[in-house]
Order: structure tokens, then sequence, then C-alpha cells
């Protein structure tokens, strides 16, 4: 049986609720997630949630949360699918955690330099 992981896809925002583009980003890159995850028998897209960090109330985030089955193909596989299809991939941070724990994520991959600190 495959171990399952908590995967985060997390872009940052202007504002609480989004703009326009955030909204239809957030479709999107969910869309292409589900159809990626689910074609390679990799995972599944499980929601979303958007407002203000839980870290810094000043900052607003958009997380897609995915439940997978292979940490390491899943990681490339988003990051493939959110390059290919330009889905804002200069913004994301990308986190994982153990499915069956209650923890904290790991940050994965930060599209900007010197970024080691993650929070939902």
């Amino acid at each position: 049986m495959s171990e399952k992981f908590w995967l985060v896809v997390q872009y940052p925002l202007k504002s609480e609720k989004g703009g326009k583009r955030d909204h239809w980003l957030k479709e999107k890159v969910m869309e292409y997630l589900e159809i990626s995850l689910t074609d390679t028998g990799l995972g599944h897209v499980d929601g979303f949630d958007i407002g203000k960090s839980l870290a810094d109330p000043k900052q607003y985030r958009l997380n897609i949360f995915c439940v997978i089955t292979n940490e390491e193909k899943s990681i490339a596989l988003v990051k493939k699918v959110v390059k290919d299809s330009r889905l804002d991939y200069t913004r994301i941070k990308i986190a994982t955690m153990p499915y069956e724990e209650e923890g904290t994520y790991t940050l994965k991959l930060a599209s900007k330099k010197g970024v080691t600190d993650f929070s939902l």
C-alpha cells in the first residue's frame, strides 16, 4: 500500500478574497492538476482555501490541496503542469506533509530564491 501525503500549491494574493484573475487561476490550476494527478494515478485535488495567512494575517494566500501517493513524482508533475500551462509558476510554493499526521508542512519548492519557510 502506498503512503499518502498532503501536497499544497500556494499562491500569494494581494487581497483577502482575491481578484478575478486569482479566481480564474484557482479554477484552472485545480482543473489541470485533477486531470494530471488522476490520469497518472498519483492522487487527486482535495479542495482549496483562500484568505488570510494563518502565520501573518496581513498577508493573503490561495492554497490548493491535493492528496498524493508518491511525493517525488507528484511534485515533479505539479511543477510541470503549472509551468507548461503558464499558471504563474514564478509565484508558487509547494509543500507536503504526511497524510495521517497532524503537523506542519515541509516546503519542497519556492519560486523565489532564499525562501525557506512555509505556512498556510
